[in-house]
């Protein structure tokens, strides 16, 4: 089916959203800032990513940036216009570090603990908060003309979205701090040697590959997906006899699902298997 817009957004806005195919597309919308973050878009952010999680059409969901840039981070032109980050006062606001909070839970967090693959879509600059919105993908794809930046140095700013974190566990700590505190651009093919790109793709051929791993993950199993990365996300955090016994019920789960019998049959009929999105 022809991609339809969703959630009561139009392309006029910071951040829009289109569904069809079993694909979920949310463009990051101000090519004008290099996609760089506003309240709008935020918002929007928020609202596409619980309505494509909820979608039963969805069974992938790729983010990209309209133009040239995948995401430029916080809008520096409007930290200047109010007189900086802290907008001109002399003492934190704390009603200003609970909404921070929750944009970023909103945001990173959601996107980071989706149960649908997340591909990012990155055919330019990721840097400061875009490249959070990045790190937190489970795929990350790049052209040719992809640049990480982590930038908060360069403003004067320690960094937020998860930046810190989300750099630790890719690239180790090491790496991590010298991404931080040095702020080097790091450009595709570095970038794909550190881990931070899964794949660097052509700028022509950028948007076919795109697609294709969009449709190869929305045609899989959806709740297999959902366990594997229940379990993928755990395994960090517990021993391997308790991430083993937290493994089995999820697996035994998915052996009673029509993918698995469905896959099962099609194995020993000697065809590709079809799921179904439930």
């Amino acid at each position: 089916m022809p991609a339809q817009l969703i959630g009561g957004t139009s392309t006029d806005d910071d951040v829009y959203g289109e569904v069809g195919d079993g694909i979920g597309t949310i463009t990051l919308n101000r090519p004008d800032r290099r996609n760089a973050l506003s309240d709008a878009m935020i918002a929007g952010l928020e609202s596409l990513l619980d309505a494509m999680q909820e979608s039963l059409e969805v069974g992938v969901i790729v983010i990209t940036g309209a133009g040239k840039a995948f995401c430029s981070g916080g809008d520096v032109q409007d930290f200047d216009a109010k007189g900086g980050e802290g907008g001109g006062g002399t003492e934190v606001d704390a009603a200003a570090v609970e909404a921070q909070r929750q944009a970023q839970r909103a945001t990173v967090a959601k996107i980071y603990r989706s149960r649908k693959p997340v591909i990012a879509a990155i055919p330019g600059a990721a840097a400061g908060a875009g490249l959070g919105l990045a790190l937190a993908a489970d795929f990350r794809i790049g052209s040719e003309r992809a640049v990480f930046a982590t930038a908060f140095g360069a403003v004067g700013l320690s960094g937020d979205f998860g930046v810190a974190w989300l750099l630790n566990d890719i690239v180790g700590p090491v790496k991590a701090r010298e991404l931080m505190l040095l702020n080097p651009r790091v450009r595709a093919d570095e970038a794909r040697a550190l881990g931070l790109l899964n794949e660097v793709v052509p700028e022509d051929e950028f948007d076919g590959r795109v697609r294709a791993l969009a449709e190869q993950l929305a045609s899989g199993p959806a709740q297999a997906y959902e366990y594997m990365l229940d379990n993928l996300d755990r395994a960090p955090h517990v021993s391997l006899e308790e991430s083993m016994d937290a493994e089995v019920p999820l697996h035994k789960a998915t052996g009673l699902t029509e993918d698995h019998i469905g896959a099962v049959r099609a194995f020993v009929e000697k065809r590709t298997p079809t799921f179904g999105r439930r």
